[in-house]
């Protein structure tokens, strides 16, 4: 990325002449850290819990944000806040494009799946840029900076390969240790990704129980990705 980015590196501060529009039909969508506050507070959320993805929403991700929603209103809050916050900087070459993951969200929403009055998506325009640690903690700390006061941490948000034996550098669990002793994080709480797979006894999405191995089928987001590339071809 650093080479690909020419002969000139500049730094120093910065005024923003006028705001930044991609004209790609999504600027809409593209809301200003001020903006997002203004939109809690019009909600009159009393918690804010922010997730980041970078795929299209499935059943083990909104289960994982419905039950964020019930804990936290078991604790006392009247009203918390989904900030369903997709990545819109570029990704991986076979991750599904913004647009269509953008029109995705507005069907689980308009399906009931994530309840439109209690969540707010915008785009979060930072790329994805596999840094490991470094990069877990940017994605909490400019979230603080939206309102956010919960952050869900992804299974493996940390996750980096090995140029040369392609093995994972860090355990699946590194990000979410990191966040609990970055520095600046005080004001946000960590919500742990909790794994949920298919519950064959139950016909329907669960979290997952140890005990009950056998009776739970999992499909990952990758997985689900390949499914329609194999139908085309």
């Amino acid at each position: 990325l650093v080479f690909a980015a020419g002969d000139w590196c500049l730094g120093g501060d910065l005024e923003v002449i006028e705001r930044i529009k991609w004209e790609d039909g999504l600027d809409q969508y593209r809301l200003t850290p001020n903006e997002l506050r203004a939109e809690f507070k019009k909600r009159k959320a009393d918690a804010v819990f922010a997730f980041q993805l970078r795929n299209p929403i499935h059943n083990g991700h909104a289960l994982l944000m419905t039950d964020t929603r019930r804990r936290l209103m078991e604790r006392g809050y009247s009203n918390p806040v989904l900030l369903l916050h997709p990545l819109g900087g570029f990704t991986k070459n076979d991750d599904v494009p913004l647009n269509v993951r953008i029109e995705q969200h507005h069907a689980v929403m308009k399906e009931g799946v994530l309840d439109p009055d209690s969540t707010v998506m915008a785009i979060f325009p930072s790329p994805m840029m596999y840094a490991g640690p470094t990069e877990v903690q940017w994605h909490a700390k400019a979230r603080i900076a939206a309102g956010a006061t919960y952050y869900i941490v992804g299974r493996d948000p940390a996750g980096m390969k090995h140029p040369g034996t392609g093995s994972d550098i860090y355990e699946h669990t590194h990000g979410r240790k990191v966040l609990t002793m970055a520095p600046g994080l005080g004001q946000l709480s960590i919500i742990p990704f909790v794994v949920a797979a298919y519950d064959k006894t139950k016909s329907k999405m669960d979290f997952y129980d140890s005990t009950r191995h056998e009776d739970f089928l999992f499909i990952s987001g990758t997985k689900k990705k390949k499914v329609p590339t194999a139908t085309l071809r």
